[in-house]
């Protein structure tokens, strides 16, 4: 992935969601101008959520979701319903598409009560209105379309740009807590963990927060850290390391110089710092026996000695002093009855969209489950956590002393 590449994360989320055969995977085809869905007049051709990023004018890049139907029957035609129903969780904007002329079934309006339930930004899309013979005016958040004999696929677009238009958030990753022409000095190892060839996504963005900052990035392996900052003619205004190697790189940083981590910048960026800090600090009262789920936002090639399901079950086991049990998620399912955990550590987040993270950090808050992340621990293990805070000062005050 180049820097210039807008993650998935950070792309506009829109979910069509409908009864089987009322069109919409010809209509998400129309909207996107590709053969994205496949077709058919068998009930239920669409058997899992399906999501494909591109770029959609007048939006631009997007993520497009394709669903289950929702009306689909049988043992697992229920599962494919739920399936239909998490993605409400990730959806920035949905598309609740309705044959013209059945109009609103229990079923949508079902669907429609939860969408406004979660404050989703929402169209019902009247689909096949070609085969009435004079379609009604539209009321709010209604729009007729066909995908057949491409109506109002134009506006439906524009409609959507309009859905999905919000504040640019003012929340940067560090932007905010540098200044221009300050010096960031950025640890990132090279190990058999990294991926070849280019930077993991937190690292890519982080760099590219500090360039619209107009500061400066110097980038180093752990072990050339102590004499990069020997060669400097000043301090750096930070230094953003790897949690893996903190123990080593706040050794070799001098105290007066700000440190954090990658992981700890996520937190704050994705909204869940403050509740972060709060929640590794639960692991020094956590029972023997109790149970810690390891949560992953993305699926990818477990090394040997992975950080999420080998190295920080260990290490939280050997700072506890016993042992837990441990349970493993990863990708876009998350469960919900949360209430066997006594705490949850999630990964850094980086590619799941803020609606999917507000999700699941608002379903541990409601359940009362502890929820922190990779890096946040990792610094509260090592005794850390108040150093690596010392950038946000509001949120370090409510951090002991480590």
């Amino acid at each position: 992935m180049t820097l210039n590449l807008t993650p998935t994360a950070n792309r506009v989320h829109i979910g069509f969601f409908g009864r089987r055969n009322v069109g919409k995977s010809s209509l998400l085809n129309a909207v996107t101008g590709q053969d994205l869905a496949v077709v058919s007049d068998v009930l239920g051709t669409t058997t899992d959520p399906v999501q494909k990023a591109m770029e959609l004018l007048p939006l631009g890049p997007v993520v497009i979701i394709d669903t289950p139907g929702l009306d689909d029957v049988g043992g697992l035609g229920e599962k494919r319903v739920k399936k239909a129903r998490q993605v409400l969780n990730r959806v920035d904007v949905a598309v609740l598409v309705v044959e013209a002329a059945l109009g609103l079934t229990p079923v949508d309006e079902e669907l429609l009560s939860l969408i406004r339930a979660k404050e989703i930004p929402y169209v019902v899309a009247f689909n096949k209105s070609d085969l009435l013979s004079s379609p009604p005016e539209p009321k709010s958040h209604e729009i007729y379309v066909s995908a057949i004999e491409n109506h109002n696929i134009k506006q439906l677009k524009e409609l959507l740009a309009v859905l999905a238009a919000t504040e640019e958030t003012k929340l940067k990753i560090v932007g905010d807590v540098i200044h221009p022409t300050n010096l960031v000095v950025l640890v990132v190892p090279i190990d058999k963990a990294a991926p070849k060839g280019r930077l993991i996504l937190p690292q890519q963005q982080t760099i590219r927060d500090i360039l619209e900052a107009d500061a400066a990035a110097v980038v180093v392996k752990e072990w050339e850290l102590r004499d990069i900052l020997a060669q400097l003619a000043k301090p750096p205004a930070l230094v953003i390391t790897d949690s893996q190697v903190l123990a080593r790189v706040s050794a070799d940083t001098p105290l007066d110089v700000p440190l954090t981590t990658f992981s700890i910048l996520f937190a704050r960026y994705k909204g869940f710092l403050t509740g972060a800090a709060m929640g590794a600090a639960t692991l020094d009262r956590l029972p023997a026996g109790a149970n810690i789920l390891m949560a992953e936002g993305c699926s990818h090639h477990r090394q040997c000695d992975d950080i999420g399901t080998v190295k920080l079950p260990r290490w939280i086991r050997d700072y506890a002093g016993h042992d837990f049990n441990f349970s493993f998620l990863a990708g876009g399912d998350f469960p919900e009855d949360l209430s066997p955990y006594g705490l949850i550590v999630h990964c850094g987040a980086c590619m799941l969209n803020d609606r999917e993270v507000h999700y699941r950090r608002k379903c541990a808050e409601d359940q009362g489950v502890p929820l922190t992340n990779y890096g946040t621990i990792i610094a509260h293990i090592q005794g850390l956590l108040r150093r690596c805070l010392g950038v946000f000062p509001h949120i370090q005050a409510l951090v002991g002393e480590d």
